[in-house]
């Protein structure tokens, strides 16, 4: 069976890829793409408090679910939301570590509030003031798949808009060794039902292979984190014709994605 959406707007944070202008355009010209360390901005929506608390994935989650709402012409808080992520929150999690093994074992409450996995999604309901319903998604290097999965099954289920958030960022040493992420990646799309305006979206299981991208530099950056298994799915909205891909999903399987104007 086949799950189906609109796709009405776009977010990208990413190495080189500020936002989703400067992510098509690396995905239709990839001999123009230069890599450069990802910048995360700072989430002027929260408060000044919750800003200074927050975390790299929560800033890039926000970026670039507030991109993908204001291209889909829709206020944030709008959204139910899925948010999707293979590892978490790397930074906090060393830390924690740290503080367990040091003689003074008393973790903060901030760090632990901030070690959910969920905590981008409650930084998003402050943020975009939503009481909208919100799923949290860990499926190692699957999440991007399975967070599609499961906000093309609400869509299905008749919830509208949905906004789906896919993000990783890198651990700290000696983390980052054991897990090696190349650096810090999100991607939002904002979905409506199929009879909406906008691109429209086909999923399904298959056992097919997982598409490459032919510039080495980007196909690095779909290897090296995760939440990147998404940039064949995006080059083919930044060509907004009718096509095909498949992205990584479960062992021995794939996510085949058709995409029609």
């Amino acid at each position: 069976m086949s799950l189906a959406a609109r796709v009405a707007g776009i977010g990208v944070a990413g190495p080189g890829l500020a936002n989703w202008d400067a992510a098509r355009e690396a995905l239709l010209e990839p001999a123009a793409y230069i890599r450069s360390p990802t910048v995360v901005p700072a989430p002027e929506a929260l408060p000044p408090v919750e800003r200074r608390r927050c975390g790299t994935n929560v800033r890039l989650a926000l970026a670039a679910g507030f991109e993908a709402a204001r291209r889909g012409g829709l206020l944030p808080e709008a959204f139910a939301t899925v948010f999707a992520s293979s590892s978490g929150d790397g930074d906090n999690c060393h830390a924690i570590c740290e503080t367990l093994a040091s003689e003074d074992r008393l973790i903060s409450p901030t760090r632990f509030h901030n070690s959910v996995h969920n905590a981008p999604s409650g930084y998003w309901s402050i943020a975009s003031r939503s009481t909208r319903p919100s799923d949290s998604i860990g499926a190692f290097d699957a999440s991007f798949a399975a967070g599609l999965l499961e906000a093309l099954t609400r869509i299905a289920g008749g919830e509208s808009p949905v906004m789906l958030i896919a993000y990783d960022s890198p651990y700290p040493e000696p983390l980052q060794a054991a897990r090696p992420m190349e650096d810090g990646f999100a991607v939002a799309l904002a979905l409506r039902p199929p009879d909406a305006a906008g691109l429209l979206l086909g999923a399904s299981i298959s056992n097919e292979a997982p598409a490459v991208l032919a510039n080495d530099a980007l196909e690095a950056l779909r290897r090296g984190v995760p939440a990147a298994r998404s940039l064949p799915l995006l080059a083919l909205l930044a060509r907004g014709v009718a096509g095909s891909t498949a992205v990584e999903y479960l062992p021995g399987l794939a996510l085949r994605i058709e995409v029609a104007p």
